[in-house]
């Protein structure tokens, strides 16, 4: 996995992005394939995005591994992505580590199987003072579960008194997010042809730049990450301002 970082960064890198792994069933039915062998030649494509954001000096990538609305898929398919998901961590934790990947699952994991959780602890532990890219894992997730317990986090403080209702802000509940200690995504990728965010980050993606591809997951390579992130470069990011002031800030901070 290791890999030459460019000579500088790009001008206008993502600090964070964060992937929606759209198309890995439809690209095994095209080939006439079981869709566990699509999600298994999706697991390829999560190595070559890691790639990417080393050689590119990204410093977040989340990946949208398993959504809370996926447990409702046939228990076979689910069972197979859960043993899918257990051979990725065993086999890529070694190489993750070695290349300074921290590694960190967030969710609601009260479904996943134990030894599935146990191998997510290894992993986390292991890469835990890594600091070349964190890679989160979004396994069991869904943005309202992550807005819901955030509140309920807020009101456990209110209800024992260390709270004031008139003190929560929009900062402290997003402090009380699963991925508080990332930065929100500034690029958000999707394959696949879909047009949605599919309850994935809510609150996050409040400002993130969007960018979908058709591309379905198991063929998005490096070049095509590549290609999202020129995308991402050529876009001016405002929050709200016009363009002059982004331009005049710009020019000030020259």
């Amino acid at each position: 996995m290791t890999d030459t970082p460019t000579d500088r960064p790009h001008p206008s890198t993502p600090a964070h992005v964060a992937i929606i792994m759209d198309g890995n069933g439809r690209w095994a039915r095209a080939r006439g394939l079981p869709r566990h062998k699509g999600h298994a030649q999706g697991a390829k494509s999560v190595k070559s995005a890691v790639k990417s954001c080393l050689r590119h000096r990204v410093r977040y990538l989340t990946l949208f591994a398993f959504s809370s609305e996926n447990w409702r898929r046939p228990q076979k398919e689910v069972a197979l992505l859960m043993e899918l998901l257990l051979s990725a961590i065993n086999s890529e934790i070694r190489e993750l580590a070695d290349n300074g990947v921290r590694l960190r699952f967030i969710g609601d994991h009260g479904g996943i199987p134990a030894n599935v959780r146990r191998a997510m602890g290894r992993a986390e532990a292991r890469t835990a003072t890594n600091d070349a890219l964190a890679l989160i894992i979004a396994v069991g997730y869904g943005g309202r579960w992550d807005i819901t317990q955030a509140a309920r986090r807020l009101c456990g403080q209110v209800k024992a008194g260390a709270l004031s209702p008139d003190d929560i802000t929009e900062r402290m509940l997003g402090g009380a997010l699963s991925a508080a200690d990332a930065p929100a995504p500034d690029l958000f990728i999707r394959t696949g042809g879909e047009r949605r965010v599919s309850n994935f980050l809510l609150w996050q993606l409040a400002y993130t730049e969007l960018y979908f591809t058709d591309a379905l997951w198991p063929d998005f390579n490096e070049a095509a990450f590549a290609a999202a992130l020129d995308d991402y470069a050529r876009r001016q990011r405002r929050y709200g301002m016009t363009p002059e002031q982004i331009d005049g800030r710009e020019a000030a901070n020259a």
